[in-house]
């Protein structure tokens, strides 16, 4: 049992932190349970949000919910699930490409005291 001040505090908010890590894990199980029973793409993205939240909360690494989500996608393929990918859905012959502007030139009042100087002499230069 701690007897420090600050000792006693971190105890406490350990406890609270366990807790709370405890529910997102339960979280996780209860998805991912509910996926297997009932393959759909809801439930499939359910899984998949409460590993990213995991992440988030750096309760499971990125690459671990990676690698979960991977596992979860090739049973969902099993199942006979549509998988559809973000990308996927622009495809590359409709998709326009973006307009280019033309760059400003830098006016004379931002340029610096060495690139003035060197207009400068530019200018005599031609004068002669």
């Amino acid at each position: 049992m701690p007897i420090i001040k600050s000792a006693k505090k971190a105890a406490r908010q350990a406890e609270k932190r366990t807790e709370h890590n405890e529910k997102i894990k339960k979280d996780i199980k209860a998805a991912l349970k509910a996926f297997k029973s009932k393959p759909t793409a809801e439930n499939f993205a359910k899984v998949q949000s409460e590993y990213d939240k995991a992440v988030k909360k750096d309760l499971l690494k990125k690459n671990t919910a990676s690698r979960r989500k991977a596992k979860l996608a090739e049973m969902a393929k099993k199942a006979g699930m549509k998988l559809e990918k973000k990308a996927a859905k622009k495809s590359v012959a409709t998709a326009k490409p973006a307009a280019k502007k033309p760059v400003a030139k830098a006016s004379a009042a931002k340029t610096t005291k060495a690139a003035a100087k060197k207009t400068q002499s530019k200018a005599k230069a031609e004068k002669k």
